[in-house]
């Protein structure tokens, strides 16, 4: 199996939801965040391993918490992740935090304070000529 085939991405796919059932619904550890969500998971095209990345909204404390949390369950969350999908080999999982959330949401902030830096530096620009 080719890595970018249709059978790999519909794998991931189907993957990333299971996961993200899982952990949204069933794992009880205090450690995971409940604002924890799987951004993204890749399945190795013979199925033994699966990367899933992890973003958690909250400081880096919450984060390292929660990777820690998922680790130590990572034994129960296969063992769930095989009973709801039917594959031949259940991956074992590796949890990576992802920070493309809190990136692009930062991003989306800068971009707002420049807009808004302009607009204001434009409206005081039209004020001046106004006065003249």
């Amino acid at each position: 199996m080719r890595k970018n085939s249709i059978k790999n991405t519909r794998i991931n796919g189907e993957v990333q939801k299971v996961l993200s059932e899982i952990i949204r619904r069933e794992i009880k550890d205090p450690r995971v965040s409940p604002l924890t969500s799987v951004v993204q998971v890749s399945v190795a095209p013979d199925l033994k391993t699966c990367k899933a990345y992890i973003s958690v909204l909250g400081d880096e404390k919450a984060k390292n918490a929660t990777v820690e949390g998922l680790k130590s369950a990572v034994g129960y969350i296969r063992r769930q992740l095989a009973r709801e999908l039917n594959l031949r080999n259940t991956p074992e999982i590796i949890f990576i935090a992802d920070q493309s959330i809190e990136y692009g949401v930062n991003m989306s902030r800068r971009i707002d304070e420049v807009i808004g830096e302009s607009s204001r530096g434009a409206d005081e620009e039209n004020g001046e000529e106004g006065i003249e």
